[in-house]
């Protein structure tokens, strides 16, 4: 088995690095307290290659591959969740357009995806009533002349106001099994009777964007079903694997964001006139979140690997996800406690990254979920 990066992935694991230590660590915590939308930033990492990184040269992407995608969201991620899951997000649904959107969408989206035209995409599934019960979902396309009518509404959409492109989910058979008569549709920024609602205010991540999103009569081209009717949920389930990846890539980043600072911290502080850090505790939790982390990345590559190589990649993703992000969460709150008192004021970072890393262990499946799934695909069912 072998471990090295090639020189391309270690170059854009490099470049992205820079570019987070010089454009996105500084105004980090800024962008958190005000809420601010890092449109500018975005561009520039459109511009850089970063938002369609799975995609086609001829549509405009970078072509860099699975595993270069979860090194930059990890390395994002070390500077801003926010920067790290809106760009996580847009890489997806540039994917799902890619493999599943008729030619003309194709060109149409992607080329404004990747090259920051559209400050973001957005991944409309999760309804009011039913968040991990996908296809429970009640949105409604009926055909018409050619068309198809949404009506219905989400929620917790990730970029709904910044996106210039979303991808959205519906029934279109209702007199068939759950979840058979699903479909997936594509949907451009400023068609009548696409409503995006007012931002959720949350916890943590909070320069990202988090919306409730209301279809109503909204009329949309038949070009803009993405594979056949009915593939919908067959659809989101696919995509929702790669998403995992990018969670768990995330969280990673955030983790060890959490563990260096607190490592900074700990060796310049005193307590009873000697380093905090040459006590035997303090060590054991720097040692233990190492491992911690280094073991979860690997699970991460591990699953990016066989995206890359396209093998099977269902189970190992959930793996992946629900072990980075509850290791990072509790690697987060080792820092905080590391710290102190001090780690529960905002004069230091690591308060910011536990309210931001909380949140990988609900979206694209909440650690129950990837649970279930894991065991799922172990038992055969």
């Amino acid at each position: 088995m072998d471990f090295k990066l090639t020189p391309e992935q270690e170059m854009i694991r490099d470049a992205v690095r820079e570019f987070t230590e010089k454009e996105i660590k500084p105004v980090a915590a800024l962008y958190d307290e005000e809420r601010q939308f890092p449109y500018q930033n975005l561009k520039r990492m459109a511009e850089l290659g970063m938002m369609g990184m799975n995609i086609p040269a001829e549509y405009g992407g970078s072509e860099a591959g699975v595993i270069a995608y979860s090194l930059a969201i990890t390395e994002i991620a070390k500077g801003c969740a926010s920067h790290a899951v809106t760009t996580a997000v847009t890489n997806m649904v540039a994917e799902v357009i890619y493999e599943f959107g008729q030619e003309e969408i194709k060109r149409k989206h992607l080329p404004k995806i990747c090259s920051g035209q559209y400050p973001a995409a957005s991944f409309a599934l999760t309804e009011p009533h039913t968040g991990s019960d996908a296809a429970n979902i009640r949105t409604a396309a009926v055909y018409h002349k050619d068309t198809y009518i949404l009506n219905g509404n989400k929620t917790l959409i990730t970029s709904g106001e910044a996106s210039g492109v979303t991808v959205t989910w519906a029934v279109t058979n209702p007199n068939v099994q759950k979840g058979k008569g699903i479909s997936a549709f594509v949907i451009e920024k400023g068609t009548p009777g696409f409503i995006v609602e007012k931002a959720e205010e949350k916890m943590g991540q909070r320069a990202s964007q988090t919306n409730e999103i209301i279809f109503d009569n909204c009329i949309i081209p038949t070009n803009c079903l993405l594979g056949k009717e009915g593939e919908g949920f067959k659809i989101a389930m696919i995509e929702l694997d790669g998403g995992r990846i990018g969670i768990g890539s995330l969280a990673v980043g955030v983790g060890f964001s959490a563990i260096d600072f607190a490592i900074k911290y700990v060796k310049k502080r005193e307590a009873f006139g000697k380093p905090l850090s040459s006590y035997e505790a303090i060590q054991w939790m720097i040692a233990d979140s190492y491992t911690e982390l280094e073991a979860a990345q690997l699970l991460v590559l591990r699953a990016a690997f066989l995206k890359e190589t396209r093998q099977p990649f269902t189970k190992e993703a959930s793996m992946a996800k629900l072990f980075a992000t509850e290791t990072a969460r509790g690697v987060t709150i080792r820092a905080v406690q590391m710290l102190g008192g001090y780690g529960y004021t905002k004069d230091y970072p690591v308060e910011r990254y536990l309210r931001d890393v909380i949140g990988t262990t609900l979206y694209e499946g909440t650690s129950e979920i990837q649970r279930i799934v894991i065991s799922r695909e172990i038992l055969g069912h």
